[in-house]
């Protein structure tokens, strides 16, 4: 009788290959921020409310520390120090100036940034902004 193989016992040709990370993607969805912008007469003088979403892609892998990543919580205070810094005209202006605060991290490769003005159009929109991607350059 002839031996039969074993089929039960780990084999190197059948174990998976671990996987590997190539980016992790940091992202902050529904950031609210009160900020002095708007290019009409009425906007001048008061701030709005803006609901901003931002995802970085960054490189970083086998996260297990928060400084092995980019903490999430430098996109809300990057935010806030902008809107603090006066009145801005465009939310184009706004969301570069958050995606260019995103690169202060060299690990951040590109980074989509989206505002909203929710009382832009209204009541006729729940919101109208831009969004934006920028990659390291």
């Amino acid at each position: 009788m002839a031996a039969q193989p074993l089929t039960n016992l780990p084999n190197e040709a059948t174990q998976p290959t671990p996987a590997r990370v190539i980016v992790t993607k940091v992202f902050v969805r529904g950031l609210k921020v009160d900020a002095w912008i708007g290019v009409y007469d009425h906007e001048h003088g008061r701030q709005q409310p803006l609901v901003i979403d931002v995802e970085l892609d960054v490189a970083a892998s086998h996260c297990e520390d928060l400084g092995d990543t980019v903490n999430y919580e430098t996109i809300l205070q990057a935010a806030q120090a902008i809107a603090a810094e006066g009145h801005i005209d465009l939310v184009e202006t706004f969301a570069e100036r958050l995606a260019q605060a995103s690169f202060a991290d060299s690990r951040v490769t590109r980074a989509r940034v989206r505002v909203e003005k929710p009382l832009a159009l209204a009541p006729h929109a729940a919101a109208a902004g831009v969004e934006i991607t920028a990659v390291r350059g």
